[in-house]
Parts: C-alpha cells; sequence; structure tokens
C-alpha cells in the first residue's frame, strides 16, 4: 500500500472534524499531499466515517487520475488540486461545519473581533465572489477552486489558512492534513463567537492593528514567541 503514513494522516484528519462535530454524516473531506511525489491522498466520495480505514482512502496524482484505490475520489477532488496547485500547503479540510457554513451563506467575511481569531488568522476570513451560472454549470469543482484562489490574490494563504467559498462553506488548509484539521476546528470556534458578538452588539468593530499583530507574530514567524522552542 502506497504512502502508508500519509494515509494515517489523513485518515486521522478526517476523523479529527468528526470528534470535533464538524461533520454530518458523510459531509467534507480532508486531504493530503505528498510533494516530492506528486500524489495526494483523499478520502473516497460518500464513505461513512465510522466504518472507513485507511486503506479506503484514494491516492490521486495532481492531474485527479487515480493512482492507488478502489473507490471514487472525494467529489471536491478538483477543488483540492487546484488549491495543492496554487498555494504552498501540505493538507486540506472542506467541512459545513454551522456556525462559518452560516457566514458563507450570508456572503459575509468573518471579522476578527478579538485575539482567538488573531492568534491564528491574521485579518478576517474572506469570502468569495459568486460563481457564475457558467462556472457551476461547467467544471464546477474545478471552479470553486479557482475562485478560492482568486480571493487570495492580494492574500497570505499561510496567514490567512481559511477561506469561505460564497453560498457553500468553509476549506481550511495547513503544513499538512492535521494542521488542516485544526484549522477547521478553531475556524468553527471563532465564526460561533463572531456570531454571538454581534448578537450582543450588532455595531461591533475588529480589534485594533497592534492588537492583531500582537497576537498573531506572537505564535508565528521569525520573532515568535509562544510556547515552547
Amino acid at each position: 500500500m502506497m504512502l502508508p503514513e500519509l494515509r494515517e494522516e489523513v485518515f486521522e484528519a478526517n476523523l479529527e472534524v468528526v470528534r470535533k462535530g464538524l461533520v454530518l454524516y458523510t459531509f467534507g473531506n480532508a486531504s493530503g499531499i505528498d510533494r516530492g511525489a506528486g500524489l495526494v491522498v483523499i478520502k473516497p466520495t460518500g464513505v461513512p466515517y465510522d466504518g472507513m480505514t485507511p486503506a479506503d482512502l484514494v491516492i490521486v496524482d495532481l492531474q485527479g487520475e487515480i493512482i492507488e484505490g478502489g473507490m471514487r475520489p472525494s467529489s471536491d477532488l478538483a477543488t483540492h488540486l487546484v488549491l495543492y496547485n496554487a498555494f504552498p500547503i501540505g493538507g486540506i479540510v472542506h467541512t459545513h461545519s454551522r456556525a462559518a457554513t452560516a457566514f458563507a451563506q450570508a456572503q459575509r467575511a468573518i471579522p476578527c473581533f478579538g485575539t482567538t481569531h488573531a492568534d491564528y488568522f491574521y485579518g478576517p476570513i474572506p469570502v468569495t465572489a459568486p460563481m457564475t451560472a457558467d462556472e457551476i454549470r461547467i467544471n464546477y469543482e474545478e471552479n470553486t477552486g479557482r475562485a478560492i484562489a482568486r480571493r487570495f490574490q492580494n492574500l497570505d494563504p499561510l496567514q490567512i489558512p481559511a477561506v469561505l467559498v460564497s453560498g457553500h462553506a468553509p476549506f481550511t488548509w495547513g503544513q499538512s492534513a492535521m494542521e488542516a484539521a485544526r484549522h477547521a476546528v478553531i475556524l468553527e470556534e471563532v465564526a460561533e463567537l463572531a456570531t454571538r458578538a454581534l448578537a450582543l452588539n450588532p455595531s461591533s468593530t475588529p480589534i485594533p492593528q497592534p492588537l492583531l499583530d500582537k497576537h498573531f507574530f506572537r505564535k508565528h514567524g521569525a520573532a515568535a514567541y509562544y510556547g515552547q522552542p
């Protein structure tokens, strides 16, 4: 069986979003990439999580051709492949988690109202532009990835490892599949916090730039000092 370690990691990333309550039934998927081999490991489409094993995961190349696996890969595969080609990342997670998906359906970015958000995302979580009828009708999943890549033309995907697809749901990513899963969990938390902040005070405003800078860069970058070396 090819890529056993990556298979196990992607398998655990898929289970993590289920454990954290971000996935209902067969919604959502996680993948990881071996850059050296040019291969992606991804969840098979429509397979329940509770009966899935690492051997069920599908391995494809960057053109989407199945290299190993007896089932069809996730229906969102083409989106994942566009993002792997566009961003220097190692893993991707897609969920329909409740609070983040509500922002996506409202076509509203998630403002950075507090330091919980700032610890992991350097600014608001962006929302993509709505897709055209032609983009939806032809190559929908690939065009979803392209819509995400367009939205990040002037953003750093490593500083904001999440996006809301307009009318759809969130995608997150990271240097590994498990990091992408953690970002999915944290994204849902900050979306819920933003929802409650707006309910308590509809005039809530984002935190000031110095506070955003302090909290993000104490955890990320060359000058980070949070945690152990």
